[in-house]
């Protein structure tokens, strides 16, 4: 019971397509979009690390994940043609990109770094 109350409360945001602009887009602080699929492993390797980012760094910014196969819109947009793709909007706009797996640590200072 535990592992299921742990896995309900998750620190991402799961945005969609029709939520994009809205979530992300339009937000008030800085967004980490992590674009990935459940059948991408490496995505599974750096979901555990980006929600241990997403509480750590929770006042200064918002990490959110879209599932690619269930929202194609996004990716297309933003030109995403491999995953994990990670991309860091910063008032609307796109800031930085960052394709492919890292450990935390590089990811955690990679965001700092453009924040």
């Amino acid at each position: 019971m535990d592992q299921l109350k742990e896995f309900a409360v998750m620190a991402t945001k799961a945005v969609t397509d029709v939520s994009f602009k809205q979530d992300v887009i339009d937000a008030d602080k800085p967004v980490l979009v992590d674009f990935w699929a459940e059948w991408c492993g490496p995505c599974k390797m750096i979901g555990p690390a980006l929600e241990e980012i997403s509480e750590e760094l929770a006042d200064k910014v918002t990490i959110a994940k879209i599932n690619i196969d269930e929202n194609p819109d996004a990716p297309g947009q933003y030109g995403v043609r491999g995953i994990p793709t990670m991309i860091l909007f910063k008032n609307g706009e796109v800031a930085a990109t960052k394709v492919g797996a890292a450990p935390k640590s590089a990811l955690k200072g990679w965001i700092e770094s453009v924040l």
